[in-house]
């Protein structure tokens, strides 16, 4: 009679772990916030990721050339407006430091504080991808997957292209539930069919702004 329950318990493990691990993830949704330019970009709302102290930080060019777009935050169907910190360039540093007035964000917001990584990311790490009302894990790639021509800029990628979050989105690590990185691009490269000798355009990875770059880009007078 003991070796039906013991299989029966290790099916109930495993399927519990999963549910665990989502659960874990979960924990980190609130940081996700939606990005408006003004008008309303006619490709859908980006991603941002919150830091703390009214502050949120997005790829550069979710926000867009902010004088003109007039970038606001959105959570849970409400806009706020805000006002630019820092501007970067898809082409230097993909990030934008957007603020909102502290007291205008819902109070289990204002609570929080972003712990952003120290430690450098390592190819085979395990992370989750954080979007509003999404959380999806990946890991990290070795840059020796990548191109030639873009191991050296863009050497901090993760796998599972289809699923994970899209620009602005947040990299967490798992273990530490840390700011790893902000996402940047996909990465892509062409291949040519050898028995048709048609060029095919395939996703490989794709790349995030490293926790390191995040604080370097933070003005020297922010404190989280």
């Amino acid at each position: 009679m003991l070796a039906p329950f013991v299989r029966g318990a290790l099916v109930l493990a495993v399927m519990w772990q999963p549910a665990f691990a989502q659960s874990a993830d979960d924990t980190l949704l609130p940081y996700a916030v939606n990005i408006h330019q003004t008008p309303m970009q006619s490709w859908g709302p980006g991603s941002g990721i919150y830091l703390g102290k009214g502050l949120f930080i997005t790829a550069a060019h979710v926000a867009g050339r902010t004088w003109l777009t007039r970038p606001k935050i959105a959570i849970e169907g409400f806009e706020y407006p805000t006002h630019v910190v820092k501007e970067g360039s898809l082409e230097g540093t993909d990030l934008t430091l957007l603020a909102v007035e502290e007291t205008l964000l819902p109070v289990r917001l204002r609570l929080r504080r972003n712990a952003i990584c120290t430690e450098p990311p390592r190819p085979g790490q395990e992370v989750v991808t954080i979007v509003p009302g999404s959380a999806v894990r990946s890991h990290i790639l070795a840059p020796d997957r990548l191109p030639e021509g873009t191991r050296n800029r863009f050497s901090t990628v993760i796998a599972d292209v289809a699923r994970t979050g899209n620009s602005g989105s947040g990299v967490f690590d798992v273990k530490r539930k840390c700011l790893l990185g902000i996402m940047s691009r996909k990465i892509s490269q062409s291949q040519t069919r050898p028995e048709t000798g048609k060029s095919e355009t395939r996703d490989i990875a794709k790349y995030f702004v490293p926790a390191a770059e995040i604080v370097a880009f933070l003005p020297a007078d922010i404190r989280l």
